[in-house]
């Protein structure tokens, strides 16, 4: 594998050397053409999707969509990396955003093309070409995109995906010509590709796990609430790294509120996946609902109650499950990536506040409330890179991303994640 590792990093190096010097606008073309490909391939492209992880087809379109308004907004994005000037007084200086050059990308199953496009089109606009290991089961949407990129007129080696294993990955980040890695993953996988990126001291951009709370207070409008609840827990089948997992429900409404979430939850059904009515979709993989059921049981066995049983109707469909979570029960601070939901009873809203933080995770919390100072107090004090209020939580292309604690640092997304890969080059004049 040494030499098709060094054959990679040739090709992909090579490439930068030409693409660092088209101009931005030029760059920006060859997006364009990415997103109306996009735009025309979806169902050709979402069928993919559907076939290696299970995702409904519906939802699957929808990040195809997704993607292609990802590719739209950098297309039409003004010059943000243009050199800037200093005025120092008796002398002046210039700041110049210079690419670093072949970046690695390690993504995940779970949102197959969206995870790998919203990280290799703005470190491509920035100038640096990619080189993408995707997860084993999503080859074909890893290729796919390497045909797409070619098919958008991008030079060839610029976006190249590989079949890598993990040590590959290693081995590719001791080379000198990589010069910086973006996953996206769970935080056991995010220490090992930080240490590895420190080790060679390389730049490395992490979105991990989350375990975030769906906080429902006092004056929230329940019904809504129950109905974002729902679908914050059990979107794309639970495996979603920003879905609400731990539903923390203050004592005023307790009473009123439970009913109407265990209402719309069951509401969501498993079945085939291909199929345009269907709202919850299968695992992706057989040990993953092994994972979540070792869990499971794991939560009941130190004193969680059940109030729905999670249920394995095939090695991948799942019936959703709903636990009542004890205080000091192991698996509270355990990311559960799959249909099974966390209740949190809290005496009042600071106790809400308490709880929420009270996690080693902090990617993208939720509050419902009608309160504005209780909005100013949870969007300033939940330790969490974002926050939704009365809305479940989604990524916007538009808006920074990235995690707190030990859901990872560095931005994706918005203008902020072009100087991600880039170098501040200081020239004094």
């Amino acid at each position: 594998m040494k030499t098709e590792i060094d054959t990679i990093i040739k090709r992909s190096h090579q490439a930068f050397q030409n693409w660092q010097e088209v101009p931005w606008t030029k760059r920006q073309k060859y997006i364009l053409q990415l997103s109306e490909l996009l735009t025309e391939r979806r169902d050709q492209y979402a069928e993919i999707i559907t076939r290696e992880m299970n995702k409904p087809i519906t939802q699957s379109r929808a990040e195809i969509e997704k993607c292609a308004g990802l590719c739209r907004y950098y297309a039409e994005m003004d010059a943000v990396l243009t050199p800037e000037e200093v005025n120092l007084g008796d002398k002046k200086a210039k700041i110049i955003h210079a690419p670093l050059g072949t970046i690695l990308g390690i993504m995940p199953w779970n949102f197959p093309f969206w995870q790998a496009l919203r990280f290799a089109v703005p470190t491509i606009l920035a100038g640096n070409t990619i080189v993408l290991k995707h997860a084993s089961i999503c080859e074909d949407s890893g290729r796919a995109m390497q045909q797409l990129f070619l098919d958008a007129g991008f030079p060839p080696h610029l976006f190249s995906f590989e079949k890598l294993s993990h040590e590959d990955a290693a081995a590719l980040l001791a080379q000198d010509q990589i010069q910086g890695v973006s996953l996206t993953g769970s935080e056991a996988a995010g220490r090992k590709i930080a240490a590895a990126a420190g080790e060679n001291l390389k730049k490395s951009v992490l979105e991990l796990g989350g375990n975030d709370a769906f906080i429902v207070l006092l004056d929230a409008d329940l019904h809504r609430a129950a109905k974002d609840a729902a679908q914050a827990r059990l979107q794309n089948c639970g495996q979603t790294c920003v879905a609400g997992k731990r539903f923390i429900i203050t004592d005023a409404v307790w009473d009123a509120f439970l009913p109407l979430f265990i209402e719309e939850y069951k509401k969501y059904i498993p079945a085939d996946p291909s199929l345009e009515d269907t709202n919850l979709g299968y695992m992706a993989r057989p040990d993953l609902a092994d994972d979540l059921f070792s869990q499971y049981e794991r939560a009941v066995e130190h004193g969680a109650e059940i109030l729905l049983p999670l249920k394995r109707l095939t090695d991948i469909a799942v019936q959703p499950g709903m636990l009542l979570m004890n205080e000091g029960n192991p698996v509270l601070d355990e990311e559960l990536f799959g249909p099974l939901a966390m209740v949190i009873r809290a005496k009042d809203a600071q106790d809400a506040l308490q709880i929420a933080n009270n996690t080693s995770f902090g990617l993208a919390n939720a509050v419902y409330t009608q309160d504005k100072a209780m909005i100013k107090l949870f969007t300033e004090k939940l330790e969490s890179g974002s926050v939704a209020v009365n809305q479940v939580f989604h990524s916007d292309f538009r808006l920074p991303f990235g995690g707190a604690k030990n859901s990872g640092y560095g931005v994706e997304m918005s203008q902020y994640t072009l100087h991600e890969f880039t170098l501040k080059k200081t020239i004094m004049l």
